[in-house]
């Protein structure tokens, strides 16, 4: 039986198969953790949907899987009932002449207009932005390469179906910027000065997610970042009043409950920051509910967990919540539902140092809110210089939703409530 990669949900269209926790030859019981894959949102384990012997793993871990292919195949017969081959990768690399095996690659059936390539060429020819499709490939039966991928990532669009022999001619042509004169095949670095002292480190996991992430956010929306400093004295006492209290009820309480409440009034009354922005409709979608993405350090590198419904939850529960989400972040444990639908984002590096950043909006959301070290500071205050708690906050937001003075105003709407202890605890309790 062949298993595909399920519909995980939420628009998920691929995942990185991570780890696979069973080999060939194996005897699998029904939902018995088969494989680890990571998708933009979260690992996922899934489970063996039958039992048997696992025949064939057709996809290596690191490759990326699309929903509805096929990624490991497990016969049902029982032992015995198929002579099995030693684990070998899917495919063999795309320079190794040797006959590719008859269950992965059928090669009497190649039809016009087909494209034989291995899923490792398909991906690179999606990462260097080739139509594979338009390719005549050089391997053997007409296969694509790697180098097919690579010398066409090299020339221009026009030029991508040029075959090797066309690349050669023996009378001049009309336009040699296309094809006589295509660069190098393959892009190359320059020599290392110190060989034998560099690590490649592969882009890959949640290094690699993180990373389009971040392109994609940034290419999408036009970001500006606003900062303002806030005197947090008030914030600092009202926290040691309420510690105790909290160590009574087992909560580790720390400064971002306080700030998480304080965002639900400035959200409510600018709700041009609780929203996203649909690009395909052309609305901006206002949000009437407040669940608070937490931007956590891991390992494995930066997770986003949700603490929903921030606005109906005081911050005993909230620090409670948020302690139970940065715990599973941090073992990779998080489900797909405690990963989705944030409205706003938050980032806290001020345990960690530094004045002020400029954070990168969690897309499709429209703004980000930057938290950092809170210290002390000479205030001038009713003409006197006074030694206060402060810090300064960062908002990064989608210019094409609000404007500069829309998010200056939000921002001092924060600031209100953090630095009046009647508002401060009418938000937090």
């Amino acid at each position: 039986m062949e298993f595909k990669l399920p519909d995980l949900g939420e628009g998920i269209t691929e995942g990185e198969v991570l780890k696979w926790m069973v080999k060939e030859g194996d005897q699998v019981e029904e939902d018995q953790p088969l494989v680890e894959v990571m998708t933009d949102k979260v690992n996922v384990q899934i489970p063996s949907p039958r039992s048997g012997r696992v025949s064939k793993i057709m996809a290596k871990e690191g490759d990326m899987a699309k929903v509805g292919q096929t990624i490991i195949v497990i016969d049902e017969g029982g032992a015995g009932s198929i002579a099995l081959a030693p684990p070998t990768p899917v495919v063999p690399a795309p320079t190794a002449e040797v006959p590719q095996p008859a269950m992965v690659q059928p090669q009497p059936q190649v039809t016009p207009g087909m494209v034989i390539a291995t899923p490792a060429t398909r991906r690179l020819a999606r990462e260097l932005n080739v139509d594979i499709a338009v390719l005549s490939g050089t391997g053997p039966q007409g296969r694509v390469t790697d180098d097919d991928v690579r010398r066409a990532s090299g020339q221009r669009v026009e030029a991508v179906a040029v075959s090797p022999v066309a690349q050669a001619p023996s009378t001049p042509v009309e336009a040699p910027e296309t094809t006589v004169q295509a660069p190098p095949t393959t892009p190359r670095p320059p020599p290392s000065s110190y060989p034998g002292r560099e690590e490649i480190v592969p882009l890959r996991g949640l290094r690699k997610i993180i990373a389009e992430r971040m392109v994609k956010s940034q290419s999408t929306a036009a970001q500006v970042t606003h900062v303002d400093e806030v005197d947090v004295t008030e914030l600092v006492m009202l926290r040691e009043a309420l510690k105790v209290t909290a160590e009574r009820r087992g909560v580790h309480l720390t400064y971002l409950p306080f700030i998480v409440k304080s965002l639900v009034p400035a959200l409510r009354e600018f709700p041009y920051l609780n929203s996203s922005l649909d690009e395909q409709s052309g609305n901006i979608v206002l949000k009437k509910y407040y669940n608070i993405g937490i931007a956590t350090d891991t390992e494995q590198g930066l997770v986003v967990p949700v603490v929903r419904d921030v606005d109906t939850k005081d911050i005993f529960e909230l620090a409670l919540e948020i302690d139970r989400l940065s715990e599973k972040a941090r073992k990779g444990t998080l489900t797909l539902d405690e990963v989705r639908g944030s409205t706003f984002t938050i980032t806290n590096v001020g345990a960690i140092g530094g004045l002020f950043a400029t954070p990168i909006i969690n897309y499709p959301e429209v703004a980000i809110l930057g938290l950092h070290k809170i210290a002390k500071r000479p205030v001038v205050r009713e003409g006197r210089v006074e030694v206060r708690d402060s810090t300064y906050l960062s908002l990064t937001f989608d210019h094409r939703v609000a404007d500069g003075a829309y998010a200056a105003r939000f921002t001092t709407r924060i600031i209100e409530t953090l630095q009046d202890t009647r508002k401060l605890l009418a938000a937090v309790l």
